[in-house]
């Protein structure tokens, strides 16, 4: 068993995060060597002076980050490239960083309910056939580059970025590699290096960590139940000087929160205040379907609005679309060709087809009904227990009972052959707030009768409680 101790000094940020760098670090390093035993946890609590519960916590990051492996009775032990499944986790810092606490390869045999991709209701036969239609009807386009967009690319854009009676102009409209490349497109327009893009503590994360790859910073800002709260937004950007703030107004991923009209005025007015453009990711907020106006509609000198076909009607047609502010879509048209390569042809015709044919439309009224029964059966396999959940929304983001962590838990879970994220996955920087929570997504098992199998196992280790996870020694 190794002596080795964290130094605490060097870092800042949650104790459990600093002894999790720290002990990944010596790992890079060779001061932890491969098959090396780290200290019992109750011996390390002791000698650095934190809890316990403190270093059962870095324990599970670093298992979850591929590095260590533990079983009860043996200890933690260091992992090198031989080890089977965990070579291909254990990867450099700079990319176990990009990765979060998701593996770069899902292990074959679990249940995936850390997606929430559109479920399958037989879409792949209409995609097949439009596919078709594209290949026979415009064999040269499907040949070449993709260099003009036709109109009734951005008339879809309109129509599946519409909400109610408003829809954004087509001039404005975008077609993109879907949201996530939309968003980096407008980030990339409205920022440079260095500058600060406001996120909350917990949301979509990946475009955090793909903003800090592209030299950005990242400024954390307060929310409650109703999302993002005014005045924090108003103080962060006093004192951190953002260009740029990230935002879910409806079904905010991972906490489900969606903002009254109220407060979506109050940001948008504090934006315009302060000179800070806004985009609004509303993949869920569409499928959720309430009636409030659109920061879009509220500010559209400020305001990027981005939606896609991922979540709703089938995510690996990866089609998406960005109305943007005045005189600014053609510059993310061109930063979108930058960051991404350029649009294929393929892609976008098949959406733009998808969506005005109507068939996007009548897929994603098939998976909000199949979303909206395995819904149900989540507030009944969890009732007692503190959850926020929509019967639109593929997740749920469940509040775990005492003494589980939420590291914890998702380790114990993929003990148990499930993979669901923890609520590191969802953090934009170095926040020192803990939740105590995970999103469970149930879009992704391809029956039904497997996601309540799933569910229900949960369920059952939830109630067992996490004697044999927490304390390997």
């Amino acid at each position: 068993m190794t002596n080795w101790l964290p130094d605490l000094q060097t870092s800042d940020g949650p104790l459990y995060v600093r002894i999790a760098d720290q002990i990944e670090q010596a790992i890079h390093t060779g001061a932890l060597a491969v098959g090396s035993k780290l200290p019992p946890q109750r011996n390390l609590a002791y000698d650095i002076g934190v809890t316990i519960g403190t270093v059962s916590r870095a324990y599970s990051m670093v298992r979850e980050r591929g590095l260590v492996s533990g079983e009860v009775g043996r200890g933690t032990y260091v992992l090198g490239s031989q080890d089977g499944d965990h070579a291909e986790a254990a990867v450099d810092p700079v990319s176990a960083h990009l990765l979060g606490t998701r593996a770069a390869h899902a292990p074959p045999g679990k249940l995936r309910f850390d997606t929430t991709a559109a479920t399958d209701v037989g879409q792949s036969a209409i995609v097949t056939d439009i596919l078709s239609a594209i290949c026979r009807e415009l064999p040269s386009e499907v040949a070449s580059y993709t260099r003009n967009f036709p109109p009734h690319w951005l008339e879809a854009g309109q129509r599946w970025l519409r909400r109610g009676d408003w829809q954004p102009s087509a001039e404005s409209i975008v077609p993109t590699q879907g949201a996530h490349a939309a968003i980096m497109a407008a980030v990339s327009v409205i920022t440079s290096p260095g500058d600060r893009i406001i996120f909350e503590h917990v949301t979509y994360s990946q475009i955090s960590r793909g903003t800090a790859l592209l030299g950005r910073q990242t400024a954390l800002v307060e929310s409650d139940a109703h999302g993002v709260i005014p005045e924090d937004f108003e103080r962060a950007c006093l004192q951190q000087h953002p260009k740029l703030a990230f935002l879910m107004s409806g079904a905010q991923n991972p906490t489900l929160a969606t903002m009254p009209e109220e407060r979506r005025r109050a940001i948008a007015a504090i934006a315009r205040r302060h000179n800070v453009f806004l985009v609004e990711d509303n993949l869920y907020g569409a499928t959720a379907g309430d009636d409030i106006p659109l920061l879009a509609e509220i500010a559209p000198d400020r305001t990027f609005l981005v939606g896609g076909l991922s979540k709703s009607v089938a995510a690996g047609v990866r089609g998406g679309w960005i109305a943007c502010p005045p005189h600014l879509a053609q510059r993310v048209r061109i930063a979108h060709k930058m960051v991404s390569g350029g649009l294929p042809f393929l892609l976008a015709e098949l959406s733009a087809r998808l969506v005005l044919g109507g068939m996007a439309d009548a897929i994603r009224a098939k998976v909000c009904e199949e979303v909206g029964i395995r819904e149900a059966h989540v507030r009944d396999i969890f009732a007692g227990l503190d959850f926020n959940s929509h019967p639109r929304v593929p997740f749920l983001w469940l509040k775990l009972p005492d003494p589980w962590l939420s590291g914890t838990f998702r380790q114990a879970a993929f003990a148990e052959d499930i993979l669901i994220d923890d609520e590191h996955e969802f953090k934009a920087g170095r926040s020192e707030k803990t939740f105590h929570r995970v999103r469970i997504g149930f879009s992704s098992p391809e029956n039904r009768a497997d996601a309540v199998a799933g569910l229900m196992r949960l369920r059952r280790l939830l109630d067992h409680g996490p004697t044999g996870y927490d304390s390997l020694a």
